[in-house]
């Protein structure tokens, strides 16, 4: 139990750090200054779109937080035998490490109100996406056709219902992209799409950050920090 607590206080304090890049932990009411001032200060400026969007992945990163903590516990019983990693994730982790990338670019681009460049951006950010669906659905099939089928095993249970709920996520994700997408291709000018993109680039960072946590927690490298961390503190 110690070390499950060690683990998910490491990642509350990543997402809480992520969150405070976003300036979602702001509390412009707290702020000094005059009444007159209010619509210029930069706490009250955040979208109300932006502030919804970081609620839901609060929700999200406490869903995923459930499903880490269910892992390490039933991980200690007898009946749990690892899943071998396919080296098709690596390849997976990189194009979304590449669409996340991407839409920081487009981000950047958006702003200075470069329309083509934004397309491409959005464009590359999309197939990258579906790229990772698919490779993780071809991870899926080599490991059912090497016979690590869904009921044989708690820790076959747990790979396709982690992944699987990463991957709805990203699939939901891909709907706002493609309608940002099509909005650009239809010639809406860049700086009036920017706030989606922005959180289209939101929603990628975390679905990333999410990704490397659940990466590492199925290859293993969750357990020796979790270790390390307990040795630290004895």
């Amino acid at each position: 139990m110690s070390a499950i607590l060690i683990f998910l206080a490491a990642l509350a304090l990543i997402i809480t750090w992520w969150m405070a890049q976003q300036r979602l932990m702001s509390k412009p009411w707290l702020e000094v200054g005059h009444a007159g001032d209010t619509p210029q200060r930069e706490g009250s400026s955040i979208p109300t779109a932006k502030i919804g969007l970081g609620v839901f992945l609060a929700v999200v990163g406490a869903l995923f937080t459930l499903l880490i903590s269910a892992y390490f516990m039933r991980m200690g019983l007898n009946d749990w035998w690892a899943v071998p990693i396919p080296g098709l994730l690596w390849f997976n982790t990189a194009l979304l490490v590449a669409s996340s990338l991407a839409l920081q670019w487009t981000k950047a681009k958006a702003q200075r109100g470069n329309l083509e460049a934004v397309k491409a951006g959005l464009g590359l950010s999309f197939v990258t996406s579906v790229g990772f669906l698919v490779g993780q659905i071809l991870a899926w099939r080599q490991l059912t056709a090497a016979g690590y089928l869904v009921a044989d095993n708690p820790a076959n249970s747990f790979f396709y219902l982690i992944t699987g709920m990463h991957g709805l996520h990203i699939l939901g994700g891909l709907v706002a992209l493609g309608r940002t997408s099509f909005r650009a291709l239809k010639g809406v000018p860049a700086k009036a799409i920017w706030l989606s993109v922005d959180l289209c680039a939101m929603y990628w960072h975390f679905m990333l950050l999410v990704w490397l946590i659940l990466f590492a927690l199925l290859a293993g490298w969750a357990n020796d920090f979790v270790e390390i961390c307990r040795q630290l503190l004895t």
